[in-house]
């Protein structure tokens, strides 16, 4: 039952990977910049699900016989598929493996797409938007809520509420302190985080927030070494929370 499940859930993150790349492009834009209408090339892209390539209408002959059968150029922009099929698919499965068969699996999974599309706007730009962020809060909530209500589930959603609400309160005291290396989009990000984390309880709360500022600092730290990056320059943080985050829960679903 516990491979059918990490089975499962690795095809759904592969299949909601797989519908990422042109939202991730249509939102990797600067703070204050419109979302993407258009690809590079200024064709029109519609809907926000699907991957980062269009194929333009072909233009009709100017007499009036229908256009040949030839298929129209196709061309790509953004990331590529392959990319956030892997890493919705490979999060999924490791939490199938540690959290196994009970209904709190099917929340983590269900988060973990718009998490990813998160980590690929964030790389990308530097920046978590709040169409990403606040539902992303809202749904951790109430799909744990759900999970509260199911037989066997291993959590405490009273508590995975006070995570969310205090992971978000420390990461709002350190955006104070320090508003460059700590954006906003960070502390709304780590209300869903916190929620996640405060499931299963206050110590694998406190580890995921732990390695999320573990994992960012030794990236940090890694730059500087390098001489690629300045004390005074950023990077997105976000990936860093997620990892943690990530690791926290996969903790808490094998401790469980």
């Amino acid at each position: 039952m516990g491979v059918l499940v990490i089975v499962l859930a690795a095809g759904y993150g592969v299949a909601a990977g797989l519908l990422l790349p042109r939202a991730a492009y249509r939102l990797s834009v600067d703070p204050g910049d419109p979302w993407r209408e258009s690809c590079p090339q200024g064709h029109r892209l519609r809907g926000w699900l699907g991957p980062a390539r269009c194929r333009p209408a072909r233009r009709r002959p100017a007499r009036a016989e229908p256009a040949g059968p030839g298929p129209a150029h196709v061309h790509a922009y953004g990331p590529r598929a392959l990319l956030p099929a892997v890493l919705t698919g490979a999060v999924c499965a490791l939490v199938g493996a540690a959290v196994g068969v009970r209904p709190e699996v099917a929340a983590y999974a269900g988060l973990a797409p718009p998490l990813v599309l998160l980590v690929l706007v964030d790389r990308a730009v530097h920046r978590l938007p709040d169409v990403l962020t606040l539902p992303l809060a809202a749904g951790a909530a109430a799909l744990l809520g759900i999970a509260a209500l199911l037989p066997g589930s291993a959590g405490s959603w009273r508590l995975a509420l006070l995570g969310g609400g205090a992971l978000g309160a420390a990461y709002l005291v350190l955006h104070l302190i320090n508003p460059a290396g700590m954006g906003f989009g960070d502390v709304k990000l780590a209300l869903s985080l916190g929620v996640a984390l405060g499931w299963y309880g206050w110590g694998v709360w406190a580890s995921g927030a732990f390695l999320g500022l573990l994992y960012g600092a030794l990236y940090g730290l890694t730059l500087l070494l390098r001489g690629s990056a300045t004390r005074d320059q950023g990077f997105a943080f976000g990936p860093f929370m997620a990892a943690g985050a990530l690791t926290g829960v996969l903790l808490g679903g094998f401790g469980a």
